[in-house]
């Protein structure tokens, strides 16, 4: 069986080098320029990690200006097997409270301005119609289960370009369409980990209500800080009890072509 290597992206302090083993900071470059940090590599369990800041370390880059291309040709190029990506989002549904954490096994694209593809040169068809890894989401609903942590085990999320949040019209809209949460960050980053044959889940964390909800207040980023601060925690113990059950399984990621 060829060996693992898991990429994390995202924020939420999981990009502190004191969770791994033997950190090594790894400044990259790809035919797409270059990633949002440099990468930092390390070990979790005997197992090789990468992770990688999606907004930059010290959270600069606006998502629309987050280089995906590069930062999921630097994790391929790097050996990476499997992505957990954490990610806040903002929730559609009543019951999805803040706080909650949601295994996402859809999303919608409402992004115009990203590249969404690696193949620029010659069309290919990647399918998409189970975006995520079936594989890596039922490990972490098993971890969540066993550390009792409030969570749901599937969703559909909305990616919007931001950086502005929504309109009340836009997320009532986009409640109509089944979205069950909204974030700015999943597209294009799941199809390009699926072109790239990288199995890839999101961790997603719902901090708001987003500004549907009467009696709520609007989403504001120092909502989402301060939610996403007290449950960096969770994330990190969810994480570290899911890293050593992955395994190189036939789940049906493996099909890109990047």
């Amino acid at each position: 069986m060829s060996s693992i290597k898991v990429g994390i992206i995202g924020g939420s302090g999981l990009d502190d080098p004191k969770l791994l083993k033997d950190a090594k900071e790894k400044k990259v470059k790809t035919p797409f320029g270059s990633p949002s940090s440099p990468l930092t590599v390390g070990k979790i369990n005997n197992i090789d990690i990468v992770i990688l800041a999606r907004h930059g370390k010290s959270h600069s880059i606006y998502p629309t200006g987050v280089n995906f291309r590069a930062n999921i040709y630097a994790l391929k190029k790097e050996g990476c097997t499997h992505i957990l990506a954490t990610t806040a989002v903002g929730s559609l549904r009543e019951k999805i409270r803040p706080g909650d954490l949601i295994f996402v096994d859809q999303f919608i694209d409402f992004t115009r301005h990203r590249p969404l593809t690696f193949h620029d040169e010659k069309v290919i068809h990647t399918p998409m119609s189970e975006p995520f890894c079936k594989d890596l989401r039922s490990l972490l609903i098993s971890s969540a289960k066993a550390l009792k942590l409030r969570h749901h085990t599937k969703g559909t999320v909305i990616t919007i370009e931001g950086p502005r949040f929504s309109t009340k019209a836009e997320s009532h809209m986009f409640r109509s369409w089944g979205a069950d949460v909204i974030n700015m960050s999943t597209v294009p980053e799941v199809i390009l980990a699926r072109e790239a044959g990288i199995c890839y889940q999101t961790i997603a964390m719902s901090t708001d209500y987003d500004c549907w909800k009467e009696g709520e207040d609007p989403v504001t980023w120092d909502m989402i800080l301060s939610i996403m601060s007290k449950n960096a925690e969770n994330v990190k113990k969810l994480i570290l009890k899911t890293i050593p059950m992955i395994k190189n399984t036939d789940c049906g990621c493996k099909g890109g072509k990047q």
